[in-house]
């Protein structure tokens, strides 16, 4: 029986190897993007420690100094806030890009492999016409032998 060679696997193997570069950037960037949520997350939860600080202090005594220095904390907290946030969107911008990168090069996979599963169903029905001709002349030699045959039979009578 004869053996199935796709005449483009090398198209396909190289579609599948930037799928899978593709998706393993995009986790990796997935990755950032939860370390950049865990560090607004722990930013967020000290400047509230900062504020709950300064409204203890505000309760007790009242002393200036230790004060302003909460509300500077607390002001850092707020800029430091901001800038993850910023870095936090740009990040998510990336992986946007790099999800898209990942959807094309799956799709662009799939189609080769749409290609290859046709080229093998063009190949069996092919295998199949040649089998089917065989046994025809087959068939045939046969029919044709038991003719002969027959006439040499009777042409001895």
């Amino acid at each position: 029986m004869a053996k199935f060679i796709y005449r483009m696997q090398n198209i396909l193997n190289l579609k599948e190897k930037l799928e899978e570069e593709a998706k393993n950037s995009y986790v990796a960037q997935l990755s950032r993007v939860h370390a950049k949520e865990d560090a607004l997350a722990a930013l967020v939860a000290q400047k509230e420690q900062y504020e709950e600080e300064g409204r203890r202090m505000r309760l007790t005594k009242l002393n200036v100094r230790d004060l302003q220095e909460n509300e500077y904390a607390v002001s850092t907290m707020r800029g430091m806030i901001k800038a993850q946030e910023e870095a936090l969107c740009r990040e998510e911008e990336i992986l946007e890009e790099k999800r898209e990168g990942y959807e094309e090069a799956m799709k662009e996979r799939k189609t080769q492999d749409k290609l290859k599963e046709k080229a093998f169903e063009e190949f069996k029905a092919e295998l199949n016409m040649q089998e089917a001709k065989e046994i025809d002349q087959l068939t045939s030699y046969v029919y044709g032998n038991r003719i002969r045959l027959q006439q040499a039979g009777s042409s001895e009578d």
